[in-house]
């Protein structure tokens, strides 16, 4: 059962001098092209200002494109995401079972619910069996794209959902393992690995292991415990600890005799909440998938644990983030993030996450996708995976720490040159592939970094630095209007991303006035000052660390502040 496999992956820290001469050259590739840009702006302003003019205008044009197209596809993502969080899931995995039997009942039911609809006089239940009828047409679609043979039965999975802990109390876990308890799944198919760290002072570590072993004894079918402690050529991060519990896992499977294509690892952050039907979800995607080894299964990221207790600043970042992931849901070029479960065969094939990296949750994605020689994928789950939002013990401590965060996020274009050097020399992989996925991760973190300043100032620079002659152009007297009418329709985007944070938001806890809503919708507001500093800044200088070879070299954990659990 042990992998026999050779597989080699590319070390942020080469040790021949070509490889070092590679990883260097592709590393400084993002910070030059940030700082090209930024500077350019200027120069160009100065030398050029008709030509920047011009471009400020298609770029106006072009992030209006960009607006309408990720507006529309989050509102898709957002419509799957609803149906998704209505449907029986166990109810699938049951019945796939056999199939052809199930198409009959599928069938059966479609029929049955028309009629029902054509003598129900009731708007609600017309609406609701509308929605059923929908879903079942749909489900009859895929079914028929289903074989028997490709079928994993239900019952020989087992879920191993491991939650990584550093700092962090009882009281923080505690709703984690309270959501999955209470999940629409059978808790004795379900395995707690919790890894925590040696470097955690123990009375603590043990207090947190014993008291929540305690609350949830014989809940699951087992609660495992790792205790990592940092070895020679590991980082102090959050990838060498998930690597080290994921090898204690092994063993674990190895003694039971364990087949690893029956176990799928859900890697949570320690205080993510599962949706009831995160389970059942992922257990029909696993069964189904003919080509399950080569899927890594991402849910959806939202926010919301303590969403209502945060600030506006914190709010309007993590809603944002929320939305460019459902977005992503729709592409296939999406990768892995946050809290998502990959095959544990796979894990062990690719040799686990790389231990000498701060960005750990997308590089397991790409050591997929190089170990499979580019046919690997993310199958998206439209069951949301609720996580903290920043929120520190005071107002301007939880920007700060937000703006850590999104350095630290930022900071996984650490992975574009050992992704670069994993693929480059694949032959397997086709060239257009290659270029497709560097201009993917270039583009993306090269917009994080320079957009939302390219919105705020590049249509003043011409006339800032343009000089006389220019501002008694044509031209420069018209530039601030068009520029001004061109982002004014940009503002759609805006108000969709208002819409759809309230249809997102969490039910309003009782220590919250009514007057609260007023606040969560003109946050918004602030997007002209929240992009650039929590957005743009953070990506700039974790480009920069990397430029000037300023490595991080321990994964900065999020301070959280304590919920009321009944856990102390």
């Amino acid at each position: 059962m042990k992998n026999k496999i050779p597989f080699s992956f590319p070390s942020p820290q080469p040790k021949t001098k070509k490889e070092r001469r590679d990883q260097r050259l592709l590393e400084v590739i993002p910070a030059i092209l940030t700082w090209a840009t930024l500077i350019g702006m200027v120069v160009f302003s100065i030398f050029t200002p008709i030509a920047v003019a011009i471009f400020i205008i298609a770029f106006d044009i072009y992030w209006i494109h960009r607006t309408i197209f990720i507006s529309y596809y989050s509102i898709k993502a957002y419509r799957r995401l609803k149906n998704d969080q209505k449907i029986d899931w166990f109810a699938r995995i049951e019945g796939v079972a056999d199939l052809v039997a199930y198409q009959k009942e599928v069938f059966t039911r479609i029929k049955t619910n028309k009629k029902l609809l054509r003598k129900t006089p009731f708007a609600h239940e017309r609406k609701t069996l509308r929605r059923e009828i929908k879903q079942d047409k749909e489900l009859t679609k895929e079914l028929a794209t289903f074989k028997q043979e490709d079928m994993m039965p239900w019952e020989d999975v087992v879920h191993v959902v491991m939650l990584p802990t550093a700092t962090e109390g009882p009281e923080n876990i505690d709703p984690a393992l309270a959501a999955i308890k209470s999940s629409h799944y059978p808790n004795e198919k379900i395995i707690i690995l919790l890894a925590t760290e040696e470097r955690e002072d123990p009375e603590k570590r043990e207090h947190k292991v014993n008291t929540l072993r305690q609350k949830y004894a014989g809940v699951f079918q087992d609660f495992i415990v790792s205790v990592h402690k940092v070895a020679d050529g590991e980082m102090k991060c959050k990838a060498s600890n998930t690597t080290y519990a994921a090898k204690k896992l092994q063993k674990y499977l190895d003694d039971r005799e364990v087949d690893y294509k029956r176990v799928v690892l859900s890697n949570f952050d320690c205080e993510s909440v599962a949706h009831p039907e995160y389970f059942g979800a992922l257990t029909y995607a696993y069964i189904t998938e003919k080509d399950r080894l080569q899927r890594a299964y991402q849910p959806i990221p939202l926010y919301h644990n303590n969403l209502w207790d945060t600030n506006a600043f914190v709010r309007v970042i993590v809603t944002s983030s929320s939305f460019w992931h459902m977005f992503q849901s729709t592409r296939r070029e999406m990768v892995t993030f946050s809290s998502h479960a990959e095959p544990f065969d796979t894990l062990v094939k690719v040799n686990f996450w790389p231990v000498n990296m701060i960005s750990e949750d997308s590089i397991i994605y790409w050591k997929g996708y190089s170990y499979f020689n580019g046919d690997y994928a993310v199958k998206p789950l439209y069951t949301p995976v609720s996580m903290d939002a920043v929120l520190a013990s005071s107002y301007w401590g939880t920007v700060v720490n937000q703006y850590k965060q999104k350095r630290r996020w930022a900071y996984g274009i650490e992975n574009f040159p050992i992704i670069m050097r994993a693929i480059w020399s694949n032959q397997k992989i086709y060239l257009r592939e290659k270029l497709k996925i560097a201009f993917e991760m270039l583009e993306g973190h090269h917009s994080w970094a320079t957009a939302p300043l390219m919105l705020a100032l590049l249509g003043w620079l011409p006339l800032i630095f343009g000089g006389a002659e220019f501002r008694q152009l044509t031209i420069a007297s018209n530039l601030p209007i068009v520029t001004r009418t061109l982002m004014t329709m940009a503002m759609g985007g805006l108000i969709i991303s208002i819409g759809l944070s309230f249809l997102l938001l969490p039910p309003r806890p009782e220590h919250h006035s009514r007057k609260k809503y007023i606040y969560m919708a003109t946050q918004w507001f602030l997007v002209p000052i929240i992009a650039p500093l929590l957005g743009a800044l953070p990506a700039i200088e974790s480009q920069t660390r990397i430029l000037l070879k300023k490595y991080f070299t321990e994964f900065w954990v999020t301070e959280k502040v304590i919920k009321k659990t009944g856990l102390k």
